[in-house]
């Protein structure tokens, strides 16, 4: 991502939406049931913090109707071409690490993946085209997550999201935690490439990873005989 925020990424190249579109494929399913759970329901008025694509902003559009206004935000709101064809979504570009929340009285805010939800200090390679395949693999996501600790993000954060929600003064709070395989060529492994890809520079100048070790980690989510375990997602709520 860009702007002032110390974040690892980028989210303003071509490649970012790729990332998007394959966590959207595998977590938005998560996220409308979720919400249809919590009970969202018309004329609820609407906060999405780092809208990514849009595609939540959408659906909460459509549970609230046009006397429920949905405000999404994002640092980089190019990608929120999801939320066109609803009226009643408002797109503010607002970057959350440095600015003020904006101002407005709201029934429900979302946000995945902007808290560090993930827990990212697990992903375990499940299966490899060979045990060297695997030990790169780790090697060269160790190194990524070690650029990630640099640049401020707790890769374990969304354990501690349940308490600073008690923390907060939200007495009524809960969370879960989703987990599942994630198959070499399927759109769920594919974000460690994009990943990978965008701070390639800065693992071979920075962490001392062979150019070669790069070339064959992203080689291996598109092979079928790889499998890593998803990272685990822990969603947190409360009121």
């Amino acid at each position: 991502m860009s702007g002032t925020s110390a974040y690892a990424f980028d989210n303003a190249p071509e490649h970012a939406g790729g990332c998007f579109d394959a966590l959207q494929t595998r977590y938005d399913p998560l996220t409308f049931a979720r919400l249809a759970d919590l009970g969202v329901t018309p004329g609820m008025r609407c906060l999405d913090v780092g809208g990514g694509g849009g595609p939540i902003a959408a659906w909460l559009a459509d549970r609230v109707g046009p006397a429920g206004p949905v405000l999404v935000t994002d640092i980089e709101p190019r990608w929120l071409t999801g939320t066109e064809a609803h009226g009643t979504v408002r797109v503010v570009r607002h970057d959350i690490t440095s600015e003020d929340l904006p101002e407005g009285d709201f029934d429900l805010i979302h946000a995945r993946l902007v808290l560090d939800e993930f827990d990212s200090a697990r992903g375990p390679v499940l299966s490899a085209p060979s045990p060297e395949a695997a030990t790169l693999f780790e090697i060269v996501h160790d190194a990524l997550m070690d650029l990630l600790v640099r640049a401020g993000v707790a890769l374990r954060r969304g354990h501690r999201t349940y308490g600073a929600l008690r923390a907060a003064g939200l007495t009524d709070a809960a969370s879960a935690t989703w987990a599942r395989s994630w198959p070499g060529g399927g759109a769920g492994v594919r974000p460690h490439a994009v990943d990978v890809r965008q701070v390639r520079d800065r693992l071979v100048a920075e962490c001392g990873v062979p150019d070669a070790d790069i070339d064959e980690f992203l080689r291996l989510p598109d092979d079928p005989a790889f499998a890593v375990n998803s990272y685990p997602l822990i969603s947190t709520w409360g009121t």
